[in-house]
């Protein structure tokens, strides 16, 4: 059921507009306080659906800051269904009443201020518009918002005044001075300027707490559109990036609200160019620019995520037309830039590779070289120094790291010439034990995909694989194998490996007597240098004796006709102990397989003389005691 309204008569001013179907009335949003989460479906009628645990406040707001309405909760749920039409019956309803009523309504207004201070807010901001004498109004209104001795509730609703306050004294012009504004009115710009200044460093304050992170975000992108349109003094274009970046820094501390991060970087940085322009500009500086503030190491999480919510880079300038703050006229300015937007995000994730990381934060980096970072950089060779770095903290984050130094050669012609020795020294004992097996298969099937290799790389790598395939568990086998397969399939030239004959006689007799040295040098780190292409891949062939018989079935089709065009590598890259003794288990099985027909009663001890039984193997070869 809806609650008696309160007897104060407030005003509420605009944030975001809409228009109301069937009037020509237009409504901007509601405001939930206190503990309650609400929904506003503006359709043929305004639905507002409030759960709350206490009190709640929702406010309507219109476009020119007249004919508003506050609505009061205080049950559990509360529902209420108001017509499209509720503001121009407001209006109606406010012209028909009398001096008496008006009279009768401000001594209303003042007894219910002194006891409810949300109340008392809204009269303070009445006040303010009714009379510049009652400027002082607003400085009582910044303490309410800031000390929150009011409560919660009345902090915010401070705030959401203010905004209002604000709003309408920008656009008017109260705050720039003017050839014929005298030495007095002087003194009250800078006076409203200073106070100004402080209410934005409030909001900025309630940005960083969980409970007022989202209204403040608000109010604070509000406020960044309103100066950005109003305060130029004489400017074609004036972007208020030092409240942004105080904005973003409020954002990135470790104990800022993710909900608040998360809808900026979904709402605004995604959104609009100039948004994510001077978003990238604000990390920079807050990171490391030559006026660069103190932040936290644990701010690395915020700051990637708002930096990686980028999905996709602009190819062409056409494409930065999707301005927050009315764009400037100069078509020649740095925000119609291509070259200068990408050099913002370069310098952004610069200063991000600069930080401090461990070493699973660097993998995180790593990760979005090649989707969200690098597309970004007209300087690629930049990223060297990270990468090379990343390299040589060995194990998966040098995979990741040479993942993108490839990308870096096949997109961005970067000339990297000991890539491939820097990938053949990751070809270790451990590598087919490792957790990250699948992964660095997946990305040396792409890195070995040219056909225009030197075909004693590519020997080198099917011997090594080969050879560690020897000491590799059943899982890891099966990956080798198929993409031995494939491998020699792209590179014809290798396929006498596993086909040389051996021609003259003199030649057979001698491998007759003396046998094969291998020639292969397992110890050798230049890829180039292994002569692996005068070797075999007969390690392969002893992998058809294998003890798992899945292993030696699949190693047989090296020596078989190669008429199959290629094997699915992922059918084969995610198999461990379990999955295979599972899929063993699952089998039916066509034909019963041999047993003891009889159960021995004693394996390591000779039976009874008398008991007719014969002694198992095991106790004719040894004796146990």
């Amino acid at each position: 059921m809806m609650m008696e309204r309160p007897a104060v008569e407030e005003r509420i001013a605009v944030l975001e507009t809409r228009e109301l179907p069937g009037s020509e009335s237009r409504i901007d949003c509601a405001f939930f306080l206190g503990s309650s989460a609400g929904t506003l479906d503006v359709d043929r009628e305004l639905e507002i659906d409030v759960r709350a645990g206490r009190s709640s406040w929702i406010f309507i707001f219109d476009k020119n800051c007249e004919d508003r309405e506050v609505i009061n909760f205080k049950n559990s749920s509360t529902k209420l269904t108001m017509p499209g039409t509720v503001t121009d019956s407001i209006r109606s309803a406010k012209r028909k009443r009398s001096a008496s009523d008006k009279g009768s309504s401000k001594r209303a207004r003042s007894a219910s201020s002194e006891e409810d201070p949300q109340a008392q807010i809204l009269l303070l901001e009445n006040e303010i518009f009714e009379s510049k004498k009652n400027y002082n109004n607003i400085a009582r209104l910044i303490g309410i918002s800031r000390d929150g001795s009011e409560g919660p509730d009345a902090s915010i609703l401070a705030a959401i005044s203010l905004c209002r306050v604000f709003t309408k004294l920008i656009i008017s012009g109260a705050l720039q001075k003017t050839k014929e504004n005298s030495e007095k009115e002087i003194v009250v710009i800078r006076w409203l300027k200073e106070r100004y200044s402080e209410y934005k460093t409030v909001l900025v304050e309630m940005l960083g707490q969980e409970d007022t992170a989202s209204t403040a975000l608000t109010l604070c992108m509000r406020m960044l559109k309103v100066e950005g349109q109003h305060l130029r003094t004489g400017q074609d274009y004036s972007f208020p990036t030092a409240f942004l970046t105080d904005m973003v820094q409020a954002l990135t501390r470790p104990e800022s609200d993710s909900g608040a991060r998360k809808e900026f970087s979904e709402k605004f940085v995604e959104e609009y160019d100039d948004i994510r322009y001077f978003t990238q500009g604000a990390i920079q500086k807050i990171l490391g620019g030559a006026d660069s503030r103190p932040m936290n190491e644990d701010s690395f999480n915020s700051v990637y995520e708002i930096l990686t919510s980028i999905a996709s880079v602009p190819e062409s300038k056409e494409e930065l037309e999707d301005f927050y703050v009315p764009g400037p006229k100069q078509k020649n300015h740095a925000l119609y830039s291509l070259t200068q937007h990408k050099k913002r995000a370069q310098e952004a994730w610069l200063a991000v590779m600069k930080m401090g990381m461990d070493k699973d934060r660097r993998k995180m980096v790593l990760a979005k070289i090649t989707d969200c970072i690098a597309p970004w950089f007209i300087q690629p060779e930049l990223l060297m120094d990270f990468l090379t770095d990343s390299y040589n903290s060995g194990g998966s984050t040098s995979l990741l790291a040479l993942s993108g130094v490839f990308y870096l050669i096949r997109e961005k012609n970067l000339d990297y010439p000991s890539f491939y020795r820097k990938l053949y020294s990751l070809l270790d004992s451990g590598l087919l034990h490792s957790k990250h097996r699948s992964r660095f298969f997946r990305l040396l099937d792409t890195f070995l995909s040219s056909t225009h290799l030197p075909v004693v790389l590519v020997a080198s790598f099917l011997k090594r694989l080969s050879r560690l395939s020897l000491h590799a568990p059943p899982s890891g086998v099966v990956a080798v194998v198929p993409w031995i397969y494939n491998l020699l399939k792209k590179h014809p030239q290798c396929l006498f490996m596993i086909h040389r004959e051996t021609r003259g006689e003199e030649a057979k007799k001698l491998l007759e007597e003396e046998g094969l040295a291998d020639p292969f040098s397992m110890d050798e780190e230049d890829p180039m240098l292994t002569n692996a292409i005068d070797s075999s891949l007969w390690e392969i062939v002893t992998l058809q004796s294998h003890y798992h018989p899945n292993v030696a079935t699949l190693a047989k089709i090296i020596s078989e006709q190669f008429t199959k065009h290629a094997y699915n590598l992922e059918d084969f890259l995610d198999h461990s102990y379990s999955s295979m003794l599972e899929a063993e288990l699952s089998k039916d099985v066509k034909k019963i397989p041999v047993v003891e027909y009889e159960i021995p009663k004693k394996i390591f001890m000779k039976h009874e003389a008398d008991s007719g039984l014969e002694d198992s193997l095991l106790v004719k070869l040894w004796t146990f005691k």
